[in-house]
Formats: C-alpha cells, structure tokens, sequence
C-alpha cells in the first residue's frame, strides 16, 4: 500500500501540473484580442498544428491572460486507487520560471517534493524515510520538462518546442487532434486537443518502471468547468498503461499570483515533513 501510495504521489507532483490543471478564461480586452488574432476561419478539417495550437491557447484564456500569472496554487484530493479507495488532501504551487511545491498528507504525515528550477528533493515519512532526498535522474529530467505554469503550448516556440500534427484520434468518445511536440531537449510528447473545445484531452507522462518492465503512462483531462473566470478540469487522471497502477485528482480550489515565497522551493528541513499542509 505505502509503495503504491508513493507512486501515486510521484507521478502527481511530476505529471499534474497547473500547466494542464488550470486555463485562465480571457477579460474581454484580451478576448476581443484573441478572436481577432488568434482564432482563423480555417475549416476544423483542414487546420495546421500552429492553428490548432492558436486555438487552444484562446480556449484557455489567451497569451496575455496567462502571461499575467506568474504563481499558481492548487488544492484537493488524490485518489490513490484499489479495492479501498483513499482520497488524500494535497497542495500544489507552481512559480514561474520553473519551481513546484507538492504536498501530500497522509496518516498525520505529510510528503513533500520540491523543485527550484534546477534540482529537486522530495520527504517520504510515510515510507519510513524522514530524511531529505535528491531526485532521481529521472525524475529531475520529468521535473524540468513538465514545470512549465502554462504548459507546453503557451509561447511553445519560445521555449524552444516544435509542435506537429500526427493526425486525428478518438479519446474517450471525443475527436481529437494528435500532435507530437518536441522539447529543446529532444524530449517528446504526445497530446491529444479536443476538436471542438480545442481544450486538452490527454497528454503522455513520463513512463514507469514497474515490475522490471516499462509501461507508458497517460493523464486524461475531464470535467471542465467554469469559476471566477476560469475554466478548470476538475478531474485528472494518470493510467499506466498495462498495469493496475492508477489515481484520479480531483480539484477543489485554484488560486492565481498567491503569495509564492522562493523559500517554498529551496531543499526541504526535515521538519517539513511532518507539518501539517494548508
């Protein structure tokens, strides 16, 4: 169980990101600027990967809109998955550039990981361990390709990343575009846009290893709904392909520019661990 639970809590803190968690709805200034610039009347058959990418940052809010946040804090629960299903209380923070802070509560235990932009550490006192970690290779590699607040498609040729369009493909009774994006680092993705909202369907995670074999992992995106000017999938969920690991996030609040502190993200005290989460 507790080895599951810290799966779970891996691929949350390095899959779930604000970036896909979160689309800013556009002020009117900023709407009216999107409709004229940004939206084309190319048929939806007929659209390049740029226009597709055009079109779901102005389902998402607009460049300006998000180019006006610079923090992101997230709460709610994750659903870990199994016979007995246990829903555990989380808190993320993201900061621009590239810094995140998850925290994880369970058994009066609270899990930490953290990334500053360059190196991560994470705090696992329900597995026994109360000391400070670096992460992995692997997972500071994950940290650095998935911390992007927007997400990969907002300014994506800024950042270095070439997008292209594979195609068309059902997910979940939804048509969707399939594109490929490439990262500056060579890293790929795979994420699937709805055709008709132009909003995120589906992206591809960072594979696991799992019984000595690697198996591919996928987060879906679903219940989009609309608060205080914000459009949010309230539910997220990371699938290993093959295998029965899986966990559902559930949002319940969503805070922009909150108080952000670079302190947030330095190495962990090992007294972190067992504060008690916001």
């Amino acid at each position: 169980m507790n080895r599951f639970l810290w799966l779970a809590f891996g691929l949350a803190s390095l899959a779930a990101t604000p970036a896909m968690a979160v689309t800013a709805a556009a002020n009117a200034t900023a709407g009216k600027a999107v409709k004229a610039a940004a939206i084309d009347k190319a048929p939806a058959s007929r659209l390049s990967a740029a226009q597709i990418v055009d079109r779901n940052v102005a389902a998402r809010g607009g460049l300006q809109a998000w180019r006006a946040i610079g923090s992101v804090s997230m709460t709610g629960k994750i659903d870990a998955g199994g016979k007995k299903e246990t829903a555990l209380p989380f808190v993320m923070t993201m900061k621009r550039p590239h810094k995140s802070r998850f925290e994880l509560r369970f058994q009066e235990q609270t899990a930490v990981q953290v990334y500053d932009g360059t190196q991560g550490w994470k705090v696992r006192p329900f597995l026994g361990r109360d000391e400070v970690e670096p992460y992995t290779p692997a997972e500071a590699r994950s940290a650095a390709t998935l911390a992007d607040l927007d997400g990969p498609l907002i300014d994506y040729a800024a950042k270095g990343t070439t997008v292209e369009l594979l195609g068309m493909e059902p997910v979940e009774g939804h048509s969707a575009y399939k594109l490929k994006l490439t990262m500056k680092d060579h890293v790929q993705r795979r994420m699937w846009i709805d055709a008709k909202s132009f909003l995120e369907l589906k992206i591809d995670g960072e594979p696991r290893k799992l019984d000595g074999r690697m198996h591919n992992v996928a987060i879906y995106y679903r219940d989009y709904k609309t608060e205080n000017g914000l459009t949010v999938p309230y539910l997220m969920e990371t699938v290993v392909e093959g295998a029965k690991a899986s966990h559902k996030i559930s949002i319940q609040r969503v805070t922009l520019n909150p108080p952000a502190d670079d302190a947030m993200f330095a190495k962990p005290q090992l007294t972190v661990a067992k504060v008690s989460s916001q």
